[in-house]
């Protein structure tokens, strides 16, 4: 029999998680633009767009398709999927909204390990002036820290749906206004029915996100570039990688509530 408590629990969490992604919505209606951006705009190369999106395709196509095993033997997999298991077991135990919320808190850790990865790994990049190198290393730091997200909150990253999420995550992460809050709509869609309305494909997904990062990350990547003054644009990857990694948070835990709120209405 159902358990009424747990059903408020996450009912309860999740109507705190929607606040918690209306208020992110909001933070990202409108596009400022950086004063350091307009400075830059007339000292951009023409082709530097055009080589920053091909490299950022090339990235997350090498880490996608070819790159989970090497990045899983950064972090223990096995020891991720326990952890998740010994949390469930202790949450159903507790039976309230503070052993819901262990999940998040724990995958916000993560999130901030791999935040001084991504900070200090761009950052070593601008001192030596190595802009477009750098695009791989951040897309893998980036696949890296949401795949143990996912495991955190019990989720598998291997098929080819859950690595589209992925690459959604990414792309509503650094998206603004009405184009947010499409790619939010479609996540949510996905978290509801288990599969995407469009036939997009992984090559077509992994083509919209690495688009959009190339847009945001246009000027940042050509400072980097540039010795010494670079570690500027480096830095970007840790204010970028922030975002990712609030942004994942935010929807895995919806995710994982709704999973819970369904369980207790069974």
């Amino acid at each position: 029999m159902p358990d009424p408590k747990q059903k408020l629990y996450a009912w309860k969490e999740l109507r705190r998680q929607e606040k918690q992604e209306a208020a992110w919505l909001r933070k990202h209606k409108n596009r400022k633009e950086p004063l350091i951006h307009q400075k830059l705009d007339q000292k951009i190369p023409p082709k530097l767009k055009s080589t920053l999106n091909a490299a950022f395709v090339k990235a997350f196509s090498v880490v996608f398709q070819k790159g989970s095993g090497v990045i899983e033997k950064t972090y223990d997999k096995e020891e991720l999927k326990q952890d998740y298991q010994v949390r469930e077991y202790a949450a159903q135990l507790k039976n309230s909204r503070k052993g819901l919320r262990t999940f998040s808190r724990d995958a916000k850790k993560t999130g901030r390990k791999n935040l001084m990865i991504s900070g200090g790994a761009g950052i070593g990049m601008g001192i030596l002036g190595i802009g477009l190198p750098d695009i791989l290393l951040f897309a893998g730091i980036a696949e890296k820290n949401i795949y143990e997200i996912a495991l955190n909150y019990g989720c598998e990253y291997d098929s080819e749906e859950e690595k589209k999420f992925i690459l959604m995550l990414i792309q509503g992460a650094v998206s603004y206004g009405e184009a947010a809050e499409a790619i939010n709509q479609k996540i949510d869609d996905f978290i509801d029915s288990g599969e995407f309305a469009e036939n997009m494909s992984l090559e077509e997904q992994i083509a919209a996100t690495a688009h959009q990062l190339s847009e945001e990350l246009l000027y940042m990547k050509f400072l980097q570039g540039i010795p010494v003054i670079g570690v500027v644009g480096g830095a970007f990857d840790a204010v970028f990688m922030k975002r990712i990694t609030d942004y994942a948070v935010l929807k895995y835990d919806r995710r994982f509530l709704k999973k819970h709120f369904t369980e207790s209405v069974q």
